[in-house]
């Protein structure tokens, strides 16, 4: 597979790489024999990138890949996050026990635990997984660099934040890449994020780029989830906004007949065919679906049929906010 440089690093990603979370929670019952197989297939698939954090499975998800890591290290761009915490005590699938840290001595105690975890002497791009607006980027950012001149990270990221943060966390140290959610049904990055971040040469890196699964036309009712689903607490999931947003994929459906490929893979083909370098990382457990996605990267649109998908879906399409209102660490309230 063909890679792709993440920001002015030297670090560098296939051209689509692998989101681990569901691996340990939100998205039904964990296997691990099944997860690391998928692993092992990615790799073998040509996929480098592979995306986690200390509070997917409250450390499960980098154990996990820490046993994956055995032999592989230098062919791996390894991702992970700080700067969520949860409760300990609280239940495996819960996205609403949480709270948002950013502090220097916060984030030192993650990279050291999450080190530990990967059982590795350097993470190669850490994420502020969600910032803190009681402390300043400037101060986060900051304190990340010192990590990076000790050899703990080699670039930081950041993730669902504005492009005015953006711009103030590049002044104090060069941001590798952006992590945030992005599809078809999902395109607010572009009126902002996404200018900034061609101008100031990083990376965007798409988490959800299959709309959390739905963009597959795979989930044809709600009632089809697990009961501990975490995507049943988004409001895109619920009542009139699921049968509307059902309706836009039965009409993505059409076009996918046309080009012989799937709904997720179209998803997939039109985020890596722009013009600015984007990385997606969709999340799944099973290897069926990994090499699906992974097809996607032989797809190419013509700017007719990329033309079509926009039309269809164009931003602000998908009814529904991706969080509720009460959800601590949600994007910016200017997007959905």
């Amino acid at each position: 597979m063909d890679t792709i440089k993440i920001g002015n690093s030297g670090l560098t990603s296939s051209l689509i790489g692998l989101g681990c979370m569901g691996m340990s929670e939100f998205y039904g019952e964990r296997d691990d024999a099944q997860s690391m197989r998928t692993l092992e297939r990615a790799f073998e698939l040509g996929v480098t990138h592979y995306d986690t954090s200390n509070v997917y499975g409250r450390g499960h998800n980098e154990l996990l890949l820490a046993q994956f890591l055995k032999g592989k290290r230098s062919g791996v761009t390894l991702a992970s996050k700080f700067g969520v915490v949860r409760d300990p005590e609280g239940p495996q699938g819960s996205t609403y026990d949480r709270e948002i840290n950013n502090s220097a001595s916060y984030m030192r105690e993650c990279c050291e635990a999450s080190l530990t975890r990967l059982g590795i002497e350097a993470i190669d791009l850490y994420y502020v997984h969600r910032t803190d607006p009681k402390t300043p980027i400037e101060d986060t950012v900051g304190a990340l660099s010192d990590l990076v001149r000790e050899g703990k990270i080699r670039a930081i990221g950041l993730s669902e934040v504005t492009a005015d943060v953006l711009r103030r966390a590049h002044k104090i140290h060069p941001v590798a890449a952006i992590q945030s959610e992005y599809s078809l049904w999902t395109r607010e990055p572009e009126l902002d994020v996404l200018p900034t971040c061609r101008e100031l040469g990083i990376t965007f890196v798409a988490y959800s780029p299959l709309g959390r699964g739905f963009l597959t036309g795979a989930i044809a009712t709600a009632q089809s989830l697990a009961s501990d689903d975490f995507r049943l607490s988004s409001p895109r999931f619920r009542g009139e906004n699921f049968d509307k947003n059902l309706a836009l994929i039965e009409q993505l459906r059409v076009l996918c007949e046309a080009k012989h490929c799937t709904p997720g893979q179209i998803a997939l083909a039109w985020i890596m065919g722009r013009d600015q370098g984007i990385i997606p990382i969709p999340g799944t457990k099973r290897i069926k679906y990994l090499e699906e996605n992974v097809g996607a990267a032989a797809i190419t649109l013509t700017s007719q049929e990329r033309a079509a998908l926009e039309d269809l879906l164009p931003i602000g399409a998908a009814a529904g906010t991706r969080y509720d209102a009460d959800f601590k660490g949600a994007p910016r309230p200017t997007t959905t």
